[in-house]
């Protein structure tokens, strides 16, 4: 059990390794660079556990163009730099998604809806193209379907190109990178059987047109009370495609929330010593299952959606109190930690 595993197991850890020396696929966390670089403690542990990086904020559009015309790729070459300094797999997150869509695109688009077809190609051309052979992978298209269920996502790209503005998009970045590994990523689909099948058949549509689509990111932002069982049947079922598979932004909370922005419930008001054990057995089956189910050729990597619980994005955006991630508030490793590194570790 991993209560032994961590009574016996946290002073005999190797404080010099990390979690990314346990595994044989790449382990990643999203970054913000401007904390990151400015906290010797958090960029410690960061290059120590991890060896793929995936900016949480900087890569996606309204950063990239906030205005018409007036690229921004500073931040990015930042990220670059640092991702190569320290022999790390850069991740990029995202091309196309409507909440990170600037309003000046949304506003052109609406008065032209013609416009929004060619724009696109040339921005993805133009981001992909500068970046071709340095950021290993993209998530071409995030969300594309709704939150729950299998309609597709009604945005500003949906209703001005129709729903073969995904095919368009993945088209347009292989040819800008033909070596880039390219996904679509979306949440819930661990949980939600309808959304996933839903997912995986336009996945089918893409790949029966020829639509060059890599992998099928698995966001797994779940809570404690989805089952293991349901999450093994969509891992498998996802690597029936034979397309990689991303666990893409991983986190486990206790409390609940709707999906949307400060739409958290507040169940669990304190973390007990019992809910750490129950959450590092959450992240142990996790890794348990992704290398158990996803054949080894397949498996892309795990990413967490930051991981300390000082820095986690779950709090502000829920209006929670939660403890999702691996390390705590004070930057110190929970069971969590050690839940997922004996998946890791695990003969299996």
């Amino acid at each position: 059990m991993a209560t032994s595993f961590f009574s016996e197991g946290l002073l005999s850890q190797d404080m010099d390794s990390g979690l990314k020396d346990y595994a044989d696929f790449p382990i990643g966390t999203a970054i913000r660079i401007e904390i990151l670089t400015k906290d010797a403690e958090l960029q410690a542990l960061e290059i120590k556990n991890f060896n793929s990086i995936t900016s949480a904020s900087d890569m996606k559009m309204n950063r990239v163009l906030p205005q018409e015309g007036a690229y921004y790729w500073g931040r990015i070459d930042s990220i670059l730099d640092y991702a190569q300094k320290h022999n790390q797999r850069l991740f990029g997150h995202n091309l196309i998604w409507h909440s990170s869509t600037p309003k000046w695109v949304e506003e052109k688009a609406l008065a032209d809806s013609i416009w929004l077809g060619g724009f696109m190609k040339e921005y993805i051309e133009t981001y992909v193209g500068r970046y071709k052979g340095k950021v290993k992978a993209w998530d071409v298209v995030n969300e594309g379907l709704e939150s729950a269920g299998g309609a597709m996502r009604e945005t500003i790209w949906y209703n001005s190109i129709g729903e073969d503005y995904i095919a368009k998009a993945f088209t347009y970045a292989h040819e800008a990178d033909p070596d880039a590994i390219l996904f679509y990523n979306d949440f819930n689909i661990e949980r939600d059987t309808v959304k996933l099948k839903a997912t995986l058949d336009v996945i089918q549509s893409l790949r029966n047109k020829g639509v060059p689509i890599s992998g099928i990111g698995f966001q797994m932002h779940i809570r404690m009370d989805i089952p293991d069982e349901v999450i093994a049947n969509a891992l498998k079922k996802a690597s029936e495609t034979g397309l990689q598979i991303h666990l893409s932004e991983v986190d486990i909370i206790f409390n609940t929330h709707d999906d949307t922005r400060n739409g958290g419930v507040q169940v669990y008001k304190e973390l007990t010593e019992e809910m750490k054990l129950a959450q590092a057995d959450k992240y142990r089956n996790l890794v348990r299952m992704y290398r158990t189910i996803v054949p080894k050729e397949q498996q892309f990597g795990i990413t967490f959606w930051d991981f300390t619980d000082r820095d986690t994005w779950i709090n502000p955006f829920f209006n929670l109190k939660d403890w999702p991630t691996i390390y705590d508030g004070d930057l110190q490793p929970k069971p969590a930690y050690f839940g997922f590194l004996e998946g890791l570790k695990e003969k299996l």
